[in-house]
């Protein structure tokens, strides 16, 4: 389940826009929620990495010569120059506000549909619920989505390496069906959940952990991924390279 704090208080409280009081209410309950706890964790990554990078930028000769070229003719080269630097300064300021607000909505939304997949995980560990087709054959699996979803999620058996397939179920996250991959490792079981999600960035990527369970999530072509386990982190991102090197 989503908890409302993560998307209406977490942001007041990062920004320091909250009371004494709500400020201590929100740090009381952080220490219970784990979705609110790792998007606080990620929004004050983001805070870190915007100050330690110092972003600032150089205007080019010829951005300087086409801003100064639209001054009025009886400016001197002093006045033009104190006329483009604010103007410039305006729009770099603005880039890199919507580039940070871009992020951390990016990022938000990720460890909301991580909170979900964790949970999703843990139910498929109760007896009867980790599989809706049990076999270790690609070609038994894939074909059982066909008319259940969609889409057809990618299915591949990573014995060789490691990583066996054991079946497949569906399941939600997001507000949609998704599909369930689900891999051995060892000892530990590996969710591997596929939905098709075309706005999504490529490329992107992000991971964490939330009870003890670890969460690798990210986005390639129209499709989005999230591997979930009690397996360590660099087990996941060997299935995630097996899955799209």
């Amino acid at each position: 389940m989503s908890c409302e704090l993560s998307r209406t208080t977490v942001h007041g409280y990062i920004d320091g826009e909250l009371d004494a009081v709500r400020a201590a209410e929100f740090e009381q309950h952080v220490e219970s929620c784990a979705e609110c706890r790792v998007s606080l964790e990620q929004l004050e990554s983001l805070h870190r990495r915007l100050q330690r990078n110092q972003l600032y930028e150089t205007a080019s000769t010829r951005l300087r010569q086409q801003l100064r070229s639209n001054l009025p003719g009886g400016q001197d080269a002093s006045a033009r120059r104190w006329y483009v630097m604010p103007v410039f300064a305006a729009a770099i300021i603005t880039a890199v506000f919507w580039l940070a607000l871009s992020l951390v909505q990016t990022h938000t939304h990720s460890a909301q549909i991580a909170a979900e997949l964790v949970d999703a995980h843990i139910r498929s560990l109760e007896p009867g619920h980790l599989t809706d087709v049990e076999s270790t054959d690609q070609h038994t699996v894939k074909p059982w989505f066909d008319g259940k979803l969609d889409f057809i999620p990618p299915v591949a058996d990573h014995s060789e390496q490691g990583f066996p397939l054991l079946g497949g179920r569906l399941d939600a996250a997001d507000g949609r069906a998704v599909a369930a991959l689900v891999y051995g490792r060892r000892k530990h079981l590996i969710n591997l959940f596929a939905w098709p999600e075309k706005a999504a960035s490529t490329g992107f990527s992000s991971s964490g952990s939330s009870r003890g369970y670890q969460w690798l999530m990210w986005h390639t072509g129209d499709m989005r991924f999230c591997l979930v386990s009690d397996t360590s982190a660099s087990d996941l991102e060997q299935l995630r390279e097996l899955i799209h090197p």
